[in-house]
């Protein structure tokens, strides 16, 4: 053939072509990379993050449980935004005009299975609510799965920015919602 040569073929590589060669490298950078580091903090730090979280979401239930709004306050960023278990959204104001008014009121909620984990300046909680009380359409029991995020603010104050609760259903079991 004419022009033909004995070198190595030098096909143009489209981009993106190297994507598995990517992702290889970043697997085994990922895998050798210090617990510490991925999770963000120090144990040290961690430890005592944790420890702060913990604090902050016994004094939130004990705000929802007193109806005490002046405690929420301080508890919830100024961003903050809820989906509450009914699917509606709900803002700080909305969320502290709600605590006032005692639309909500709470006879128990016995918190479990709590877990915390670290991105950064962010906390993410998730955990259990058994919970009975009534609300402004009746009665209100059954337990509930939540996820809580905290952000440490500017002053490294942990606030917290979202909120979002579903009921646990047992299997089978269908919402009273269509």
């Amino acid at each position: 053939m004419p022009g033909a040569t004995n070198q190595p073929s030098m096909r143009m590589r489209r981009p993106g072509s190297r994507a598995p060669e990517l992702m290889t490298l970043l697997v085994i950078v990922a895998c050798l990379w210090p617990p510490s580091l991925v999770a963000g903090l120090p144990k040290a730090q961690r430890h005592e993050s944790r420890r702060e979280i913990d604090q902050l979401e016994d004094a939130w239930r004990e705000a929802v449980m007193k109806a005490n709004s002046a405690e929420m306050e301080k508890l919830l960023a100024d961003d903050y935004l809820a989906i509450t278990a009914s699917g509606t959204l709900q803002t700080k104001e909305q969320a502290l005009a709600s605590l006032r008014a005692g639309r909500t009121r709470f006879t128990t909620l016995d918190i479990s299975d709590r877990k915390v984990r670290f991105y950064g300046t962010t906390a993410l909680v998730t955990s259990q609510a058994d919970v009975q009380g009534t609300t402004s359409e009746g009665e209100l029991s059954g337990s509930y799965r939540y996820t809580r995020v905290y952000v440490r603010d500017a002053q490294g104050t942990w606030k917290i920015v979202s909120f979002e609760a579903s009921k646990i259903r047992e299997p089978g079991e269908h919402s009273e919602h269509k």
